[in-house]
C-alpha cells in the first residue's frame, strides 16, 4: 500500500510538473516567434537606388527602367482575365415551386380556419378580435384589414376563405424570385374569382398577397462553383519586358500594371548587410525585453492570459510587417499608416494601458525604420492617442466614426504644426497631403470596426458593442425567455442588476455581468412549468415525479441552457454564467427527500443531485452565482428587517466560501465584503417589508402551512413551493409539506 501511494504521488508530481511547463512553452514560443518576426522585419532591407516604391496613381519622381530582360507571371493581368471569365457565367437558381406552393396552401387554410375561429367569438369586443387577427404571423395583418374581415357577412367570408387557396395555388404556380415578388403579387387580382363582390375581393387580395412567397431561390454555391471554374480555366499570363524599356517615367503617374512591374523590379534587389542585421537583432530584442517588463508592470494578467497574448502576436506581426512596407522613403505612403487603427483595436480588446505600452513601442520601432522621419511618427503617435482616447471601451458603434473623426483631425493639426507656412509645398501636394490625412482617419476607423468584429470573433473575446447587443430584449433567446418563463425573466432583470451593481462595485465588467445574468436561466424555457417562478396556480408537477427524476429536471436546465447558447452562437463568456451559476452545488432538497425514501439498504448516489458545474472561474460569474443565490432566497423568505436580511445574506455567501464553491473565483475577502454591502442594499429596496395585514386568522382557518423564517421565527408558506438556491436549503425548503418546485 505504501509503495502503491508513492507511484501515485509521484506520477502526480510528474503531471503536475509537466502541466506547468506546457503552460510556461506557450507564452515562451510566442514571445520567441514574435522577437524572431520584429528582428527580421528590421532586419529586411529595402534598398535604394533604382528602386521606387508607388501604387497606381502615383506620381513617379525618377525614370525606371528594366535592368535586362525580364519575364514573369503577372497576377494583375490573370486576375483581370479570371474576373472577366467569372462574370460572364450567370446566376444560379433552385426552383421549388411545387413544394413551396403546398406549404403555402397548407399554411393558408390553417390561417384562415384561425381566422374563422376569431370570426365566431362573437361574445369577443372588435378591439379584441382585430388583435387576434393581427397576430395570426402567416397573414401578416394591419388593424384596417382585420376590421374589414370582421365587417364581412358568413357568406362574404365563407367565399373568400375558399377563393384564397385556389387564387394562391395559381399564383405561386409560376416561378416567383425574391426580386419578383412584387410583379407576383400584382397579378392576384387577376387570379381573384369575380364571382365575388368588391368587398369580398378587396380581402381576399389582400390575403393573397400576404401570402405568397418566393420559391425559387439563389444558389450561391453553384454560382460560386461555375464561376471559381470559369477563373480557374484562365491560364496564366505573362508579361516579358526588355532590358533597357522604360517602366515609368518621371512626371507620369503610375498604372496598376507599372505599379506591379515595379514591385517585381524591387523583388530583384537582394542586397544585405550584415551590419544592418546585428543593429536590428540587438534593438529588436531590446524592445521585446522593454515592452514585456512594461505589460508586466501595468496589467500583470496579460501574461496568464494565452487568448490576449496571441491576440496581441497576431496584430502586433500584421502591423510590423505593414510598417515595413509602407514606413518608406515616399511623400505620401507613410502618412497612410494605420497605426491608431492598431491602438484603438488594443484598447478596446485588450486594455488601454497596453495600447500606450504599444503606441510607445511602435513609435521607437517606426523611428528605427526611418531615421529621418520623426515628423511622420509624431504624426502616427498623436494620431494614435487621440484615437484611443475617443473610442474608449467602445460601447458604442458610432464611437468608431468619432474616434476616425479625430484622428483626422490630429493629422492635421500635426501637418500645420510641423509644416507651416508650407513654403515647400505646391497647391497640388498640400491637397494631396490634407486629403491623406483625412482618408488615415477614416481608414484606421474603418480597419479598427472590422479588425473589432473579425479579432473578436476570432479569438473569442466578447466584445462591450457585443454584450449591448444581446442585452437589447429583442434578441430571440430573451423573448423566448419572456413568453414561455415570465417569472424566470423576472427572476434574471433583479439578478442582473444586483449583480451588476455588486460587479461595478468591486470594479469587475458590470457590462458582462449583467448580460449574463440575462442568458444565465435561458434553459428553463425548455420545461419553464417545472420552476416555482413560473407556477401560478400553487400546484407543482414534482408532486407527481420521484426525487431523483425532479431532481435531474431541476439539472438540467443547465445543459439545455448551454445548448441554447450554443444554438444561438452566444459568446463563450456569456456561456460560462450558464455553467458556473450553481457551480457543483447540491440539490438537497431533493436529495433529502430521496434519503427519506429510500428503503432499507438502499443508498442514494449524492452526485444524483449535484449540478454539473464547473465552480465559478471568475470574478463575473462567481458574483452572479451569489446573486442568484440571494435573491431567489430572499424572494423566497421575505425577512421582516434589515437585521434578518443581513442575517440571511452573510449566511449564504458564507456558505458558498465554506464549501470551496468560490476558490477559482479570484475573489478576495475584502470585495465579498463589498459584495455582501452592495446585495444588502439592493435587496432592501427590492424586497422591503410588506404590510401585514390582519387576515392571518383566516389564513391559519384554512390550513395554511407554517414555516420558519432565516431566524426561526414562523410565517405562512408561500404557494409557489420549494426553492433550493443552489444546494442551501433555505427557509421554504425546510418547511413540512410543502411542494417541491425549484431553484433560483
Amino acid at each position: 500500500m505504501p509503495q502503491t501511494l508513492e507511484r501515485f504521488w509521484s506520477r502526480t508530481r510528474r503531471a503536475l510538473r509537466i502541466d506547468r511547463w506546457r503552460e510556461l512553452a506557450i507564452p515562451v514560443l510566442m514571445i520567441l516567434s514574435l522577437g524572431i518576426v520584429l528582428v527580421a522585419i528590421l532586419a529586411w532591407q529595402l534598398p535604394y537606388g533604382n528602386r521606387l516604391a508607388i501604387e497606381a496613381g502615383d506620381i513617379a519622381p525618377f525614370t525606371v527602367v528594366a535592368p535586362r530582360q525580364i519575364t514573369f507571371d503577372s497576377e494583375l493581368l490573370t486576375q483581370r482575365a479570371r474576373d472577366r471569365a467569372a462574370q460572364q457565367v450567370s446566376d444560379q437558381y433552385d426552383n421549388h415551386e411545387a413544394s413551396v406552393r403546398r406549404e403555402q396552401v397548407l399554411a393558408a387554410r390553417n390561417a384562415l380556419a384561425q381566422v374563422t375561429e376569431v370570426r365566431t367569438h362573437a361574445e369577443d369586443t372588435l378591439v379584441r378580435q382585430t388583435g387576434d387577427l393581427v397576430a395570426i404571423s402567416e397573414l401578416n395583418l394591419d388593424a384596417e384589414t382585420a376590421v374589414q374581415i370582421l365587417s364581412l357577412s358568413d357568406e362574404q367570408w365563407t367565399q373568400v376563405a375558399r377563393e384564397v387557396p385556389v387564387a394562391l395555388d395559381r399564383v405561386m404556380r409560376d416561378e416567383i424570385k425574391e426580386s419578383t415578388l412584387g410583379q407576383a403579387r400584382r397579378q392576384v387580382p387577376g387570379m381573384v374569382s369575380g364571382a365575388l363582390d368588391d368587398t369580398a375581393s378587396e380581402v381576399a387580395i389582400v390575403l393573397t398577397r400576404n401570402l405568397i412567397r418566393p420559391n425559387t431561390f439563389f444558389n450561391a454555391e453553384a454560382t460560386e462553383a461555375l464561376r471559381a471554374e470559369a477563373s480557374d480555366a484562365v491560364e496564366t499570363v505573362s508579361v516579358t519586358l526588355n532590358e533597357g524599356q522604360t517602366v515609368i517615367r518621371n512626371g507620369d503617374k503610375a498604372t496598376a500594371e507599372q505599379a506591379e512591374i515595379l514591385a517585381v523590379l524591387n523583388g530583384l534587389q537582394t542586397e544585405w548587410d550584415p551590419w544592418t542585421v546585428l543593429r536590428s537583432s540587438v534593438f529588436g530584442l531590446m524592445m521585446l525585453a522593454a515592452v514585456i517588463g512594461a505589460l508586466y508592470r501595468v496589467r500583470p494578467g496579460i501574461l496568464a492570459d494565452q487568448r490576449e497574448q496571441a491576440l496581441l502576436l497576431v496584430i502586433t506581426i500584421l502591423w510590423l510587417l505593414a510598417a515595413r512596407f509602407m514606413m518608406v522613403n515616399h511623400p505620401l505612403l507613410p502618412y497612410y499608416y494605420p497605426l491608431a487603427a492598431y491602438a484603438m483595436l488594443v484598447a478596446v480588446l485588450c486594455d488601454l494601458r497596453v495600447a500606450q505600452v504599444m503606441i510607445v513601442a511602435f513609435a521607437l520601432v517606426l523611428l528605427f525604420m526611418l531615421p529621418n522621419g520623426a515628423a511622420i511618427v509624431i504624426y502616427q503617435v498623436l494620431g494614435a492617442l487621440v484615437g484611443v482616447l475617443v473610442v474608449g471601451r467602445a460601447e458604442r458603434l458610432t464611437l468608431f466614426l468619432w474616434a476616425g473623426a479625430a484622428v483626422a483631425l490630429s493629422n492635421f493639426a500635426t501637418i500645420v504644426a510641423m509644416n507651416a507656412p508650407f513654403v515647400q509645398y505646391s497647391s497640388t501636394m498640400l491637397l494631396e497631403t490634407l486629403m491623406v490625412v483625412i482618408l488615415n482617419g477614416g481608414l484606421s476607423a474603418a480597419i479598427a470596426l472590422i479588425g473589432y468584429f473579425v479579432l473578436g470573433n476570432l479569438f473569442g473575446i466578447t466584445t462591450p458593442l457585443q454584450l449591448t447587443e444581446l442585452s437589447r430584449p429583442t434578441h430571440p433567446l430573451l423573448r423566448q425567455l419572456l413568453l414561455k418563463a415570465s417569472g424566470t425573466y423576472h427572476h434574471t432583470i433583479l439578478v442582473s442588476n444586483l449583480a451588476e451593481r455588486a460587479a461595478a462595485a468591486i470594479g469587475a465588467d458590470a457590462l458582462l455581468v449583467r448580460v449574463g445574468a440575462y442568458y444565465h436561466d435561458i434553459g428553463k424555457t425548455v420545461r419553464p412549468y417545472f420552476f416555482a417562478e413560473n407556477i401560478l396556480d400553487g400546484s407543482s408537477p414534482h408532486e407527481k415525479l420521484d426525487p431523483l427524476t425532479s431532481a435531474q429536471i431541476i439539472i438540467s436546465h443547465v445543459k439545455d441552457g448551454v445548448d441554447l447558447a450554443q444554438k444561438y452562437k452566444l459568446p463563450d463568456r456569456i456561456q460560462d454564467f450558464i455553467r458556473e451559476h450553481h457551480g457543483q452545488s447540491l440539490v438537497k432538497y431533493f436529495y433529502v427527500q430521496a434519503q427519506r425514501e429510500a428503503t432499507d439498504g438502499e443508498s442514494v448516489d449524492e452526485a444524483d443531485f449535484r449540478y454539473p458545474g464547473p465552480n465559478p472561474r471568475s470574478k463575473e460569474t462567481a458574483i452572479l452565482m451569489l446573486a442568484d443565490t440571494c435573491e431567489a432566497a430572499v424572494r423566497a423568505v421575505r425577512p421582516g428587517s434589515r437585521e434578518e436580511l443581513e442575517t440571511m445574506v452573510n449566511r449564504l455567501i458564507d456558505e458558498r466560501i465554506a464549501s470551496g464553491e468560490l476558490n477559482q473565483s479570484n475573489l478576495t475577502f475584502r470585495e465579498l465584503q463589498t459584495v455582501k454591502d452592495v446585495f444588502l442594499h439592493v435587496l432592501q429596496g427590492v424586497h422591503h417589508p410588506r404590510i401585514k395585514y390582519p387576515d392571518a386568522a383566516d389564513e391559519s382557518e384554512h390550513g395554511t402551512e407554517a414555516m420558519p423564517d432565516a431566524n426561526g421565527a414562523a410565517e405562512p408558506a408561500p404557494q409557489n413551493g420549494h426553492h433550493s438556491i443552489g444546494g442551501i436549503e433555505t427557509a421554504v425548503e425546510r418547511a413540512p409539506g410543502v411542494n417541491p418546485a425549484m431553484e433560483g
